[in-house]
């Protein structure tokens, strides 16, 4: 069992002892306390507990752990009514609830609930049958989610949440004049995905990479955050290089300039695509809750192969666990500074691996420029870069592993995963000109 599904399983763990314990109980104290200096002989074996009380401020804990940030619910209110919240804030699309490998029986009783069928597909790459269905008129959707989870108790109902870029773009500046080009590079024969906005694939730091895009959300449109990563997986211009220069780029748009881009539906799409590419690592420097078919579709993925590398977050070392970095399947990576220093605003966790430089330092911009970036988002690409190059599979990440700088407490840790990896790829900011920022 993984760290990661320990941890999980703790909390399960506590909250059905919570449930089943009476208002009034007491926790014991195995065989007492025999032996321990300065306390009576006759201390009682158990302890009275208001189990109202504890289960009450645990619950409180946990609902509040699990909000969404106020940076992602903003995006509700930008998108003209078509995204809603769920029960804790996190963007969802309005009036969608995906079934994952819906049975006919499920599917009989959705349709005489009055439920309707948006859309249905066969993700081949995976082997998993979404159907996307829309509740009656008038019913609430979480209340609908609850309706089909009671209708068909063992099948896989989910909200539809919209993942979003754990980086934003804050301001951009007109770009300086372009750096020459270096030599055209041949690819390298190393194959990497990228699950992100559309890339600008004219920009010359891309010049070398051979460039596949495929648009999952109305059609592929490059974005400045999809740009930047894939100059740090697959760039170089001289001074400029990324982890991988010269590689073949899988790009999958799952956003497109849609208010309704980023959905789970999307990001499952995405991964089966790159499945079917024998692509073997991938870099998905998005974030957002736990989804039953984004999970889904990562278990089957990493089964069938794919190392998936994920950007920890930036919402600080507090917040709750964000995915897919999370996963279990899945490598997570967060960001130092180039002194080496894990960023304030960094996650912390068993679901950090790696740490990788991902604040003083550049990488492409709009036009034919560069950008400082700073988050997560910017250091999980140097991490899949390095992954990539050699080969991919469990058998990179004990070699990643083994070249990794052990940072903090001895030996794995939840600041800085396994150690530091790739500071030697950080190119400073003013070597390239470097103008406006792309933070978190």
């Amino acid at each position: 069992m993984t760290i990661r599904i320990l941890t999980a399983s703790v909390f399960a763990g506590l909250a059905v002892l919570l449930a089943a314990a009476p208002a009034s109980a007491q926790i014991g104290l195995p065989g007492g306390v025999p032996g321990v200096r300065g306390l009576p002989g006759d201390l009682p074996n158990r302890l009275p507990v208001d189990t109202d009380r504890l289960q009450d401020g645990v619950r409180g804990r946990v609902d509040r752990a699990l909000q969404a940030p106020r940076r992602v619910r903003d995006l509700i209110g930008r998108s003209d009514g078509a995204l809603e919240a769920d029960p804790y804030g996190w963007p969802v699309l309005r009036a969608e609830i995906v079934a994952v490998d819906l049975s006919p029986a499920g599917r009989r009783a959705a349709l005489d609930a009055g439920f309707s069928v948006v859309r249905e597909q066969q993700l081949d790459g995976l082997d998993l049958a979404v159907v996307v269905l829309s509740p009656p008129h008038g019913l609430p959707l979480r209340r609908a989610l609850d309706r089909l989870r009671d209708l068909d108790p063992a099948g896989t109902f989910e909200f539809n949440h919209i993942y979003s870029p754990a980086g934003a773009l804050a301001d951009t500046p007109a770009p300086p004049p372009a750096l020459p080009a270096a030599p055209p590079v041949q690819a390298s024969g190393v194959r990497i995905g990228l699950i992100d906005t559309g890339v600008d694939a004219r920009h010359p730091a891309l010049s070398g990479a051979t460039i596949r895009q495929r648009g999952f959300a109305d059609g592929d449109r490059p974005g400045a955050h999809g740009t930047a990563v894939a100059s740090l997986l697959a760039g170089r211009s001289n001074p400029f290089s990324g982890a991988a220069p010269g590689a073949a780029l899988f790009v999958a748009d799952v956003y497109g300039g849609s208010p309704s881009g980023g959905a789970s539906t999307k990001v499952a799409e995405a991964l089966g695509w790159m499945v079917q590419n024998n692509v073997p690592v991938v870099n998905v420097s998005l974030v957002g809750p736990r989804n039953a078919l984004v999970e889904a579709a990562v278990r089957r993925a990493a089964g069938r192969g794919l190392l998936i590398v994920a950007a920890a977050g930036n919402d600080g070392p507090a917040a709750a666990p964000l995915y897919p970095a999370s996963y279990p399947d899945v490598i997570g990576v967060t960001a130092v500074d180039a002194r080496g220093r894990t960023l304030p605003e960094a996650a912390r966790g068993p679901q950090v691996d790696f740490a990788a430089p991902g604040a003083d330092m550049a990488a492409a911009g709009q036009g034919a420029g560069y950008v400082n970036v700073r988050g997560a988002s910017f250091a999980a690409p140097l991490v899949a870069g390095l992954l990539a190059r050699r080969g991919g599979g469990d058998r990179a990440v004990r070699a990643l592993e083994a070249e990794a700088r052990d940072m903090g407490a001895r030996g794995p840790d939840p600041v800085y995963g396994r150690g530091l990896v790739a500071a030697d790829l950080r190119v400073e900011p003013r070597a390239v000109g470097a103008r406006g920022r792309l933070a978190r």
